[in-house]
Protein backbone atom coordinates (compact mmCIF):
# COMPACT_ATOMS: atom_id res chain seq x y z
CA UNK A 1 0.00 0.00 0.00
CA UNK A 2 1.25 3.38 -1.32
CA UNK A 3 0.20 5.64 1.81
CA UNK A 4 0.98 8.96 -0.30
CA UNK A 5 -1.11 7.56 -3.12
CA UNK A 6 -4.68 8.56 -3.37
CA UNK A 7 -6.67 6.25 -4.55
CA UNK A 8 -4.79 3.66 -1.91
CA UNK A 9 -5.81 6.71 0.73
CA UNK A 10 -9.38 7.03 -0.30
CA UNK A 11 -9.72 3.27 -0.53
CA UNK A 12 -7.87 3.10 3.38
CA UNK A 13 -10.15 5.50 4.89
CA UNK A 14 -13.50 3.80 3.06
CA UNK A 15 -12.55 0.73 4.41
CA UNK A 16 -12.29 2.12 8.16
CA UNK A 17 -15.15 4.42 7.54
CA UNK A 18 -12.84 7.45 8.38
CA UNK A 19 -14.24 11.18 8.38
CA UNK A 20 -11.68 13.78 8.20
CA UNK A 21 -12.30 16.42 11.32
CA UNK A 22 -11.53 19.94 10.27
CA UNK A 23 -11.41 20.43 14.20
CA UNK A 24 -8.35 18.46 14.23
CA UNK A 25 -6.90 20.11 10.98
CA UNK A 26 -6.26 16.89 9.40
CA UNK A 27 -5.06 16.90 6.17
CA UNK A 28 -2.82 13.78 4.62
CA UNK A 29 -0.22 14.06 2.29
CA UNK A 30 -0.27 12.65 -1.48
CA UNK A 31 3.48 12.99 -2.69
CA UNK A 32 5.62 10.75 -1.06
CA UNK A 33 8.93 12.98 -1.94
CA UNK A 34 7.58 15.14 1.34
CA UNK A 35 7.79 12.34 4.11
CA UNK A 36 10.86 10.82 2.69
CA UNK A 37 12.44 14.76 2.88
CA UNK A 38 11.13 15.27 6.08
CA UNK A 39 12.76 11.85 8.06
CA UNK A 40 15.79 12.45 5.90
CA UNK A 41 15.80 16.47 7.24
CA UNK A 42 14.84 15.12 11.01
CA UNK A 43 18.92 13.55 11.24
CA UNK A 44 17.32 10.33 12.75
CA UNK A 45 19.39 7.30 12.74
CA UNK A 46 19.55 4.04 14.34
CA UNK A 47 20.82 5.58 17.94
CA UNK A 48 17.51 7.88 18.07
CA UNK A 49 14.07 7.90 18.99
CA UNK A 50 11.79 10.02 17.78
CA UNK A 51 8.43 10.89 18.83
CA UNK A 52 6.02 12.21 16.07
CA UNK A 53 2.89 13.51 17.20
CA UNK A 54 -0.21 13.12 15.12
CA UNK A 55 0.74 10.36 12.92
CA UNK A 56 -2.08 10.75 10.95
CA UNK A 57 -2.52 7.44 8.32
CA UNK A 58 1.29 7.19 8.98
CA UNK A 59 3.33 7.92 5.85
CA UNK A 60 5.92 9.60 7.77
CA UNK A 61 6.36 7.65 10.44
CA UNK A 62 6.90 4.86 7.86
CA UNK A 63 9.73 6.83 6.76
CA UNK A 64 11.33 7.60 10.44
CA UNK A 65 10.74 3.77 11.50
CA UNK A 66 13.12 3.08 8.88
CA UNK A 67 15.50 5.30 10.13
CA UNK A 68 15.17 5.38 13.67
CA UNK A 69 16.03 2.97 16.60
CA UNK A 70 12.32 3.53 17.62
CA UNK A 71 9.19 5.64 16.84
CA UNK A 72 6.86 6.49 19.50
CA UNK A 73 3.80 8.41 17.85
CA UNK A 74 0.93 9.93 19.78
CA UNK A 75 -2.36 10.33 17.91
CA UNK A 76 -5.40 11.97 19.47
CA UNK A 77 -7.87 10.86 17.09
CA UNK A 78 -8.95 7.54 18.23
CA UNK A 79 -10.74 7.01 14.68
CA UNK A 80 -7.25 6.69 13.21
CA UNK A 81 -5.94 3.61 15.63
CA UNK A 82 -7.04 1.07 13.55
CA UNK A 83 -5.99 2.25 10.65
CA UNK A 84 -2.33 2.70 12.02
CA UNK A 85 -2.64 -1.12 13.12
CA UNK A 86 -2.90 -1.76 9.52
CA UNK A 87 -0.62 0.86 8.31
CA UNK A 88 2.44 0.40 10.93
CA UNK A 89 1.94 -3.01 11.17
CA UNK A 90 5.29 -4.24 9.20
CA UNK A 91 6.95 -1.50 11.48
CA UNK A 92 8.04 -3.28 14.37
CA UNK A 93 9.94 -0.32 16.24
CA UNK A 94 6.50 1.76 16.23
CA UNK A 95 4.72 1.94 19.47
CA UNK A 96 1.37 4.38 18.56
CA UNK A 97 0.43 6.00 21.67
CA UNK A 98 -3.34 6.99 22.33
CA UNK A 99 -3.56 10.47 23.65
CA UNK A 100 -3.62 14.63 23.35
CA UNK A 101 0.30 15.27 23.41
CA UNK A 102 -0.67 18.51 25.16
CA UNK A 103 -1.48 16.91 28.17
CA UNK A 104 1.55 14.35 28.32
CA UNK A 105 4.88 15.16 29.78
CA UNK A 106 6.80 14.99 26.72
CA UNK A 107 10.50 14.83 28.83
CA UNK A 108 8.83 11.77 30.71
CA UNK A 109 7.51 10.20 27.64
CA UNK A 110 10.82 9.89 25.93
CA UNK A 111 12.48 8.66 28.68
CA UNK A 112 10.29 5.78 29.02
CA UNK A 113 9.57 4.81 25.57
CA UNK A 114 13.82 5.58 24.08
CA UNK A 115 15.89 4.26 27.04
CA UNK A 116 19.35 4.36 25.17
CA UNK A 117 18.11 6.44 22.37
CA UNK A 118 19.03 10.21 21.66
CA UNK A 119 15.49 11.43 21.74
CA UNK A 120 14.46 13.59 18.66
CA UNK A 121 11.14 15.06 17.74
CA UNK A 122 9.48 15.03 14.26
CA UNK A 123 6.03 15.88 12.77
CA UNK A 124 3.40 17.20 10.43
CA UNK A 125 1.79 19.59 13.11
CA UNK A 126 -1.91 20.71 12.79
CA UNK A 127 -1.58 24.22 12.45
CA UNK A 128 -3.94 25.13 15.20
CA UNK A 129 -1.92 23.85 17.64
CA UNK A 130 1.88 24.77 16.23
CA UNK A 131 2.88 27.04 18.80
CA UNK A 132 1.68 25.10 22.07
CA UNK A 133 2.84 21.95 20.54
CA UNK A 134 6.12 23.62 19.68
CA UNK A 135 6.27 25.33 22.70
CA UNK A 136 6.15 22.04 25.01
CA UNK A 137 8.61 20.31 22.46
CA UNK A 138 11.24 22.79 23.30
CA UNK A 139 10.46 23.28 26.85
CA UNK A 140 10.85 19.24 27.52
CA UNK A 141 14.40 20.22 26.99
CA UNK A 142 15.28 16.62 25.89
CA UNK A 143 15.11 16.89 22.30
CA UNK A 144 18.17 16.76 19.97
CA UNK A 145 16.02 18.20 17.50
CA UNK A 146 12.98 19.08 16.63
CA UNK A 147 11.46 18.80 12.77
CA UNK A 148 7.71 19.72 11.91
CA UNK A 149 6.31 20.84 9.09
CA UNK A 150 3.88 23.65 9.83
CA UNK A 151 2.04 26.71 8.52
CA UNK A 152 5.03 28.79 6.12
CA UNK A 153 3.81 32.29 7.68
CA UNK A 154 4.46 30.36 11.17
CA UNK A 155 7.87 29.35 10.37
CA UNK A 156 8.93 32.50 9.27
CA UNK A 157 7.58 34.33 12.05
CA UNK A 158 10.07 31.66 13.90
CA UNK A 159 12.80 32.61 12.11
CA UNK A 160 12.11 36.61 11.67
CA UNK A 161 14.91 38.78 12.90
CA UNK A 162 14.32 42.25 14.52
CA UNK A 163 12.69 44.84 12.40
CA UNK A 164 10.65 42.70 10.42
CA UNK A 165 6.87 42.74 10.14
CA UNK A 166 6.80 38.35 10.87
CA UNK A 167 9.13 39.22 13.97
CA UNK A 168 7.43 38.85 18.10
CA UNK A 169 7.31 36.92 21.13
CA UNK A 170 7.41 33.83 19.58
CA UNK A 171 10.06 34.49 17.56
CA UNK A 172 12.06 35.66 20.47
CA UNK A 173 11.36 32.21 22.51
CA UNK A 174 12.43 30.12 19.95
CA UNK A 175 15.64 31.65 19.12
CA UNK A 176 16.36 32.29 22.48
CA UNK A 177 16.08 28.53 23.37
CA UNK A 178 17.10 26.81 19.56
CA UNK A 179 18.38 27.65 16.18
CA UNK A 180 15.57 27.35 13.62
CA UNK A 181 16.12 26.95 10.14
CA UNK A 182 13.73 27.30 7.68
CA UNK A 183 14.48 24.24 5.13
CA UNK A 184 11.86 23.70 2.43
CA UNK A 185 8.62 24.71 1.52
CA UNK A 186 5.74 22.62 0.60
CA UNK A 187 2.71 23.41 -1.49
CA UNK A 188 -1.30 22.98 -1.09
CA UNK A 189 -1.83 20.29 -3.98
CA UNK A 190 0.34 18.14 -1.47
CA UNK A 191 -2.27 17.21 0.59
CA UNK A 192 -5.65 15.69 0.81
CA UNK A 193 -7.84 17.74 1.18
CA UNK A 194 -5.42 20.81 0.22
CA UNK A 195 -4.76 23.22 2.82
CA UNK A 196 -5.13 27.13 1.69
CA UNK A 197 -1.95 27.97 2.65
CA UNK A 198 1.85 26.68 1.70
CA UNK A 199 3.19 24.63 4.11
CA UNK A 200 6.97 24.68 5.29
CA UNK A 201 9.63 22.25 6.90
CA UNK A 202 11.44 23.88 10.10
CA UNK A 203 13.98 22.53 12.02
CA UNK A 204 14.97 23.76 15.54
CA UNK A 205 18.47 22.45 17.15
CA UNK A 206 18.19 23.00 20.80
CA UNK A 207 21.15 25.76 21.72
CA UNK A 208 24.11 23.98 23.81
CA UNK A 209 23.93 27.52 25.82
CA UNK A 210 21.83 30.47 25.96
CA UNK A 211 23.04 33.04 23.27
CA UNK A 212 22.27 35.77 26.43
CA UNK A 213 23.09 35.43 30.43
CA UNK A 214 20.35 36.58 31.72
CA UNK A 215 19.16 37.78 35.45
CA UNK A 216 15.82 35.86 35.23
CA UNK A 217 14.30 33.91 32.31
CA UNK A 218 11.12 34.41 34.06
CA UNK A 219 11.49 38.10 33.65
CA UNK A 220 12.97 38.42 30.53
CA UNK A 221 9.80 36.60 28.47
CA UNK A 222 7.39 38.18 30.16
CA UNK A 223 9.22 41.40 29.21
CA UNK A 224 9.42 40.58 25.77
CA UNK A 225 5.25 39.75 26.13
CA UNK A 226 4.89 43.10 27.33
CA UNK A 227 6.76 44.88 24.34
CA UNK A 228 4.46 43.15 21.21
CA UNK A 229 1.28 42.90 23.52
CA UNK A 230 0.56 45.81 22.13
CA UNK A 231 2.67 46.23 18.63
CA UNK A 232 2.03 49.59 17.23
CA UNK A 233 2.44 51.55 20.75
CA UNK A 234 6.32 53.38 21.36
CA UNK A 235 8.29 50.37 23.66
CA UNK A 236 8.00 52.94 26.59
CA UNK A 237 3.95 53.14 25.91
CA UNK A 238 3.58 49.56 24.98
CA UNK A 239 5.82 48.75 28.51
CA UNK A 240 3.83 51.25 30.44
CA UNK A 241 0.13 50.37 29.46
CA UNK A 242 1.40 46.61 31.00
CA UNK A 243 3.88 47.85 34.07
CA UNK A 244 2.09 51.17 34.82
CA UNK A 245 1.16 49.18 38.33
CA UNK A 246 4.17 48.47 39.30
CA UNK A 247 6.84 51.06 38.05
CA UNK A 248 6.00 55.03 36.75
CA UNK A 249 6.52 56.32 33.11
CA UNK A 250 9.64 58.28 33.86
CA UNK A 251 10.92 55.17 35.97
CA UNK A 252 10.34 52.92 32.73
CA UNK A 253 11.84 55.99 30.44
CA UNK A 254 15.24 55.98 32.66
CA UNK A 255 15.47 51.73 32.73
CA UNK A 256 15.00 51.85 28.97
CA UNK A 257 17.64 54.77 28.22
CA UNK A 258 19.68 52.99 30.72
CA UNK A 259 19.79 49.97 28.72
CA UNK A 260 20.63 52.10 25.61
CA UNK A 261 17.22 52.82 24.25
CA UNK A 262 15.46 55.34 22.32
CA UNK A 263 11.57 55.28 24.47
CA UNK A 264 10.38 55.95 21.14
CA UNK A 265 11.57 52.58 19.63
CA UNK A 266 8.80 49.80 19.06
CA UNK A 267 9.75 46.01 20.22
CA UNK A 268 10.51 44.21 17.11
CA UNK A 269 13.41 46.25 17.06
CA UNK A 270 15.03 44.80 19.84
CA UNK A 271 16.91 41.56 20.13
CA UNK A 272 17.73 39.35 22.69
CA UNK A 273 20.58 40.97 23.88
CA UNK A 274 18.36 44.36 24.11
CA UNK A 275 15.69 42.61 25.96
CA UNK A 276 17.84 41.03 28.10
CA UNK A 277 19.54 44.49 28.97
CA UNK A 278 15.80 45.93 29.43
CA UNK A 279 15.41 43.53 31.84
CA UNK A 280 18.06 43.93 34.06
CA UNK A 281 17.71 47.58 34.54
CA UNK A 282 13.86 46.68 35.25
CA UNK A 283 14.88 44.06 38.05
CA UNK A 284 17.63 46.93 39.59
CA UNK A 285 14.83 49.28 39.82
CA UNK A 286 13.19 49.29 43.35
CA UNK A 287 10.57 47.07 44.11
CA UNK A 288 10.60 45.37 40.61
CA UNK A 289 10.62 41.64 40.57
CA UNK A 290 9.12 38.72 38.53
CA UNK A 291 6.65 38.18 40.57
CA UNK A 292 5.41 41.11 39.87
CA UNK A 293 4.94 40.56 36.14
CA UNK A 294 2.89 36.82 36.68
CA UNK A 295 0.21 38.54 35.39
CA UNK A 296 1.57 39.39 32.11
Amino acid sequence: MDLCNQSDIKALLARHGFRFSKRMGQNFLIQSWVPREIARASGADKGCGVLEIGPGIGPLTVQLSALAGKVAAVELDRSLLPILAETLAPCGNVTVIPGDAMKLDLAALAAEQFPGLTPMACANLPYNITTPVLTALIQAGCFQAITVMIQREVALRICAQPGSPDYGAFSVFCQYHTQPELLFQVPPECFLPAPKVTSAVLRLLPRPEPPQSLVEESLFFRVVRAAFAQRRKTLLNALSATLGGTLGKEELRQALQGAGLDPNVRGERLGIAEFAALAANLRDMGGFSSTSLHDL
